[in-house]
């Protein structure tokens, strides 16, 4: 005998308790999931009639202050501790394989990944006068942050890397779009040695 299907409509409450209890359930899924969580997804715990953006918008607002924070990120929304509290964490909590710390080359490599992708081996040597550490490549692959890439159809042809859903996630982004405007990031001196 299967569990009885979640009543999504909840017509036995008062609207603001029904509106209460949307709220708690997108919270709660958004804190279960290690993964945003689309809206489509969260539509299936509230009413048909129910807006998610709404019930974000005001979740949101219930949140302020508190150390974590619902963020819009690659196609859905996900919890998130605000960076305050970063050192925190760090030092009393296992975070397990969630270190996301880069060395500034680390980042440069990632950010030319992400700017000019694909981009291949050869691309990332014009890049930076040199070539790029194996392990480094690896690394940024482990983490999830970066893919193989599309490649062309002739034999032997070199690889490519591309950025992942998860680099989107790990940077608070929706998309590449979101990405700051490079010629802001030249003007800034960060994206010395990362354009083309």
């Amino acid at each position: 005998m299967g569990a009885a299907p979640l009543d999504t409509e909840l017509q036995d409450l008062p609207p603001e308790l029904r509106w209460r209890s949307w709220m708690g359930r997108i919270e709660a899924v958004l804190f279960a999931s290690a993964k945003p969580v689309s809206r489509e997804a969260l539509q299936k715990v509230v009413g048909q009639g129910a807006s998610v953006e709404l019930l974000i918008e005001d979740l949101r607002a219930e949140l302020t202050g508190r150390a974590f924070e619902v963020v819009s990120t690659a196609d859905g929304w996900m919890m998130r501790t605000r960076k305050p509290f970063a050192e925190a964490i760090r030092a009393a909590a296992d975070t397990g394989d969630q270190d996301m710390e880069f060395t500034e080359y680390e980042m440069a490599v990632l950010a030319t990944i992400a700017y000019h992708q694909p981009i291949s081996r050869n691309g990332l040597k014009e890049v930076f006068g040199k070539d790029i550490n194996r392990d480094l490549i690896g690394r940024l692959y482990a983490r999830g942050l970066i893919t193989t890439g599309p490649r062309s159809p002739k034999r032997g042809a070199p690889y490519t890397y591309v950025t992942t859903q998860e680099f989107l996630v790990a940077f608070g982004l929706q998309s590449l779009r979101d990405l700051p405007d490079r010629e802001m990031l030249d003007d800034a001196g960060f994206a010395e040695g990362t354009s083309a």
